[in-house]
């Protein structure tokens, strides 16, 4: 008897693999983060068979509901999405971030059903990646588009790049939420607050 495993339907890309018997569990999340190199041969792979891949980077270091949405929409544009995650030396968010590692990070993006693969980020920004990954689409959350120098000035050089590319530089229109007002609020609130 086989069963299919949750790559068929849950967005793991257009791929399917099936597994021996209907007791055995799926590949853990680790098996979908790649290197950088391997992730550019699984990308030209789906390319060459007329898929489109995309691409979300960033930080995502307390993943929320505005990570999930971005997915979710980035997802709803291509066949195959891609996450990146900002490798720790480079994340620039204060002291004691990022809270996870980044292979906690990837690990737990690559849990998502709806993400096919992730991976760390060698790089301070995503010139680079973008350039070794080739994907079809670089997709981003709405607050990038008209405040990227607030939100982060690296975008700025990415798109441009990007856009030399000749990958598309997408938005997704999504609940904006940020991890680290998040984790300021919790921040404040005193030992004995947190009892009740």
């Amino acid at each position: 008897m086989t069963a299919t495993s949750k790559c068929n339907n849950s967005g793991k890309g257009p791929h399917t693999s099936t597994l021996n018997d209907a007791t055995s569990c799926p590949p853990k999340a680790v098996t979908y983060i790649l290197s950088i190199a391997d992730l550019a041969d699984e990308i030209a792979g789906f390319q060459g068979r007329g898929f489109s891949v995309g691409l979300c980077h960033g930080c995502f270091d307390l993943l929320h509901t505005g990570h999930a949405r971005h997915f979710e929409a980035a997802r709803a544009q291509c066949d195959v999405l891609v996450v990146s995650v900002t490798p720790d030396k480079f994340v620039g968010k204060g002291p004691g971030r990022p809270i996870f590692s980044e292979q906690q990070r990837a690990e737990l993006i690559a849990s998502l059903s709806v993400v096919t693969y992730s991976c760390i980020n060698h790089w301070e920004t995503a010139v680079e990646l973008l350039a070794a990954l080739k994907p079809n689409s670089f997709f981003k959350g709405q607050e990038y588009e008209d405040n990227a120098k607030q939100v982060n000035p690296n975008f700025l050089i990415e798109k441009q790049a990007a856009e030399k590319t000749g990958i598309d530089v997408k938005f997704t229109y999504e609940e904006v939420c940020s991890s680290s007002n998040t984790l300021k609020s919790f921040q404040n609130i005193s030992p004995d607050d947190s009892l009740t």
